[in-house]
């Protein structure tokens, strides 16, 4: 699975799989397995915002933590996307 980091962002890794690069950009978030069941789903709009779409494990502290990390790195996160071959932000189409 492709990582946006190596380190864990509220003791989480935040990647994508090459299977959902056909979708609008997302960032999963998982504590342990790096796969889209049980992970929590984040999807960036243009702006850097972040729509939670799937609560997984996290905790509010969590979520709150990771929507800021996204806003303050998404240009990084969506090179690394785009990279991939993935899609435009959330929202546009």
């Amino acid at each position: 699975m492709p990582k946006y980091y190596r380190d864990r962002i509220a003791d989480h890794y935040l990647y994508f799989t090459s299977q959902c690069i056909v979708e609008a950009m997302h960032v999963h978030a998982s504590d342990k397995h790096l796969t889209e069941y049980n992970s929590a789903k984040f999807f960036v709009k243009a702006d850097g915002t972040a729509v939670l779409q799937k609560r997984g494990d996290l905790t509010d502290g969590q979520i709150k933590v990771i929507e800021k990390f996204i806003k303050a790195n998404y240009l990084d996160m969506y090179k690394t996307w785009k990279d991939f071959g993935g899609g435009e932000f959330f929202g546009n189409n």
